[in-house]
C-alpha cells in the first residue's frame, strides 16, 4: 500500500497511530534531533532498489532494529538511475513504491526515518549537468511526504564533495530547500557542509538564517588509516591490514578535539548536530573496531548529538544477513546493554 494511500485513510481510523501525519506546526530542530537519537544506515546498497525480489533486507528487520534500541534509519537514496530523462527525470513508479514501503515499514516500528539523497559522486563528478536531476528529485519527493508525520526527515545531499565546491553547495542548498519549503514549510531537513560532510568545512557552510528547522550533519571516519584499512575504494588504504585502535588517551583526546571543533560551531549558530555516519570496516581486528564505535558513539552523545552508524548491510555491517544474527561486538558498542 502506498503512503499516500495510507494517510487517505487516517480519517477512517484503520491506519496505526505511528503513521499518522504530524500537525502543521514545526517540531523545534533540537527536540527532533534528540527524537533521532541513535540510528544506522540502511539499503543504499540492497538489490531491492532493482527488484523486490532480490531485497537483501526484510520487512521484519525495522521492528528487529527498533528492538536492539536504535531509534532511526537514515535511507541511502541512489534515484538518479531510476529517472526518465525524457521526462523531467521523472522517477519511476516502482522506485518510489519501494520507498513507500520503507518509510512505511520504518513508522510502523516506531522509527525516524531520514531520506538522504545519497547521490554524493554523481554530484561530485558532474555538479552542473546533474543539478536538475538533483532540484528534480526533490520535487517529486518533498510533495509526496509533505503529509508524512513528522518522524519524517529529509537530507538534501550526502556528502557535496570535489566539483560540488563549498560555495557551490551553498548555493545548491538554499535552492534545493526552497523547494521542500513550498510544500514542507515544517519539515525538519538535515543539511552538510562540503569537503564529504567534514567537521573542517563547517566553516564554510551558509545556511538560511530565517530557518530555524534545520539539523547540521557531519561525518566522521578519523584516522582513515584504521577506519578504512583494506577498503578497495581507497587505494592508499587498501593494502593496510591490522592497524590497530586501542584508545588510549591520545586516541580519544583527537576524537574530543575534533568534535570541539563542530560543537564550537553548532553552539555559535544555534544549530544541533547529526553525526550522520562513522564506523571502521570490516577487515580492522574487531576488537578495535568496537572499542572505536564506542568511543565515537558516547562522544557524539555527550555532545547531544544524534548520530547513524555506517552501516546495517553490504560493508562496516551492524547485522549479519547471511547469518541471521547481529554483529554482537559492534552492537554492543552503539547500545551498551542497559543504555
Amino acid at each position: 500500500m502506498r503512503l499516500l494511500s495510507v494517510l487517505a485513510l487516517l480519517a477512517l481510523g484503520t491506519v496505526s497511530p505511528s503513521l499518522r501525519p504530524a500537525v502543521a506546526q514545526p517540531r523545534d530542530a533540537f527536540e527532533q534531533n534528540a527524537r533521532l537519537g541513535r540510528g544506522v544506515n540502511i539499503i543504499g546498497y540492497d538489490p531491492i532498489w532493482r527488484d523486490r525480489g532480490e531485497a537483501r533486507f526484510r520487512d521484519e528487520y525495522f521492528a528487529m532494529i527498533r528492538g536492539a534500541g536504535l531509534q532511526t534509519v537514515r535511507v541511502n537514496l541512489h534515484p538518479f538511475r531510476h529517472m526518465d530523462s525524457t521526462d523531467g527525470y521523472r522517477l519511476r513508479t516502482a522506485w518510489l513504491e519501494t520507498l513507500d514501503w520503507a518509510v512505511e515499514g520504518a513508522l510502523a516500528a516506531g522509527l525516524m526515518v531520514i531520506l538522504d539523497l545519497h547521490e554524493f559522486n554523481a554530484m561530485a563528478d558532474d555538479p552542473e549537468g546533474k543539478k536538475e536531476m538533483f532540484l528534480s528529485f526533490w520535487r517529486q519527493v518533498a510533495p509526496r511526504y509533505a503529509d508524512a508525520p513528522d518522524a519524517v526527515v529529509f537530507e538534501l545531499l550526502n556528502e557535496p564533495n570535489r566539483k560540488v565546491t563549498n560555495t557551490m553547495w551553498n548555493g545548491l542548498l538554499r535552492e534545493a530547500l526552497a523547494i521542500v519549503r513550498n510544500s514542507n514549510p515544517t519539515r525538519t531537513v538535515i543539511v552538510g557542509p562540503g569537503e564529504w560532510n567534514s567537521i573542517r568545512a563547517l566553516k564554510d557552510l551558509d545556511l538560511p538564517e530565517d530557518d530555524r528547522n534545520l539539523i547540521v550533519t557531519v561525518h566522521y571516519y578519523t584516522p582513515m588509516e584504521f577506519t578504512h584499512q583494506g577498503a578497495r575504494w581507497t587505494p592508499e588504504f587498501v593494502d593496510r591490514t591490522g592497524v590497530e585502535w586501542l584508545g588510549t588517551e591520545a586516541d580519544l583526546a583527537r576524537i574530543r578535539t575534533d568534535f570541539a571543533i563542530a560543537d564550537a560551531w553548532a553552539k555559535a549558530h544555534d544549530r544541533p548536530v547529526l553525526l550522520g555516519e562513522f564506523g571502521a570496516y570490516d577487515k580492522g581486528p574487531m576488537e578495535s573496531r568496537a572499542r572505536y564505535t564506542a568511543a565515537v558513539a558516547r562522544s557524539a552523545e555527550s555532545l547531544g548529538w544524534s548520530w547513524a552508524y555506517w552501516q546495517f548491510d553490504s560493508d562496516f555491517i551492524l547485522y549479519d544477513v547471511a547469518g541471521g544474527r547481529w554483529v554482537q561486538p559492534i552492537l554492543e558498542a552503539l547500545v551498551p546493554t542497559g543504555r
